[in-house]
């Protein structure tokens, strides 16, 4: 592994190879309405139908996405900012400073996004990008989750997660996890978060943080997605994601994929992976079958999915693809 510096955002990363790395957490669609919200559905995502396939503008160097049911958000690490989106057409809705924003997770009502260079995760309210809160995390926040009613942070400098209640940013814990995470993820009942460094997977019981168990992936494991029934890791130290059984962290499989790949979403039928040295996006069917790899921007790094359309933030040109 090395250390370097992220000449996009200026912050240091840990990666399997001597390229710039970053993972995200993705989103997955089925419409609602505001009075429909249920925790569990929104920690799970499941969203709407849209269409189109486009590149729009954002700020400098897009890394995180998500989808909040009608618009999509990208953090940018480099002008300080997150951008909305309106997902049916890419119209800009707005801009609001943020600091250092990497990774982001919605919770029906809210917007939370790690700020890696200042220790501290933001609530933004979703309508209209007021700044609800900030709270304290760990050292170099870097990945968010949901879980239906609390918040969990992967602090990449001191390889920990931060649990905090969604409701009011009350910190619920701290805990140990693999070396330099960078990806986590909600199975609907446990957290699965990414060791970078040590190339691991560690699974917590969401209720009470208790450790279910500690699981080897590929080389460098960075995004983490969940299809409803199985785990799926992007490995950008070996090219791979691999498949992991929810119930025990049994290796279903190894699958090729592009350089670097960065981010995993599953879009209720297939798994995306972002491909960062690539420029490309990589398709597979549930069983691993590889059904197309496409080009999108430059270094793309974080993915979401709105019911219809793949959105991948690319860092290298400051744009996001639909897909």
């Amino acid at each position: 592994m090395t250390m370097i510096t992220d000449r996009l955002s200026g912050h240091s990363r840990l990666l399997a190879l001597p390229l710039l790395a970053c993972a995200w957490g993705a989103s997955l669609g089925a419409q609602t309405t505001d009075k429909d919200w249920n925790p569990n559905a929104v920690a799970i995502l499941r969203w709407y139908p849209a269409n189109v396939t486009a590149t729009f503008p954002v700020g400098g160097g897009p890394g995180g996405v998500v989808f909040d049911g009608a618009n999509i958000w990208v953090s940018n690490s480099s002008s300080q900012s997150v951008s909305k989106l309106r997902a049916n057409d890419g119209t800009t809705l707005g801009t609001f400073p943020a600091a250092s924003p990497s990774g982001m997770a919605f919770d029906g009502a809210n917007i939370w996004i790690a700020n890696q260079g200042n220790r501290s995760v933001t609530k933004m309210r979703a309508s209209d990008g007021t700044v609800v809160g900030t709270f304290t995390v760990g050292f170099s926040p870097f990945a968010v989750a949901f879980d239906g009613t609390a918040i969990w942070v992967a602090n990449i400098g001191d390889s920990t997660v931060t649990k905090l209640r969604a409701a009011d940013g009350q910190l619920l814990g701290t805990f140990r996890v693999g070396f330099s995470p960078q990806g986590v993820a909600f199975d609907g009942a446990n957290i699965w978060v990414t060791g970078t460094g040590d190339s691991t997977v560690t699974k917590l019981r969401a209720s009470d943080s208790a450790l279910l168990g500690t699981f080897t992936a590929g080389v460098g494991p960075t995004g983490v997605a969940f299809d409803g029934e199985n785990i799926w890791v992007a490995n950008q130290g070996s090219n791979t994601v691999t498949k992991l059984r929810t119930s025990d962290g049994s290796v279903l499989g190894s699958f090729p994929v592009g350089a670097l790949p960065q981010s995993v979403v599953f879009d209720g039928a297939n798994i995306w992976v972002t491909n960062f040295s690539s420029n490309t996006v990589t398709k597979l069917s549930t069983s691993g079958a590889v059904l197309g790899t496409f080009p999108v921007g430059k270094f793309p790094e974080g993915a979401a999915f709105d019911g219809a359309n793949v959105w991948v933030a690319n860092a290298g040109s400051n744009t996001v693809s639909k897909r």
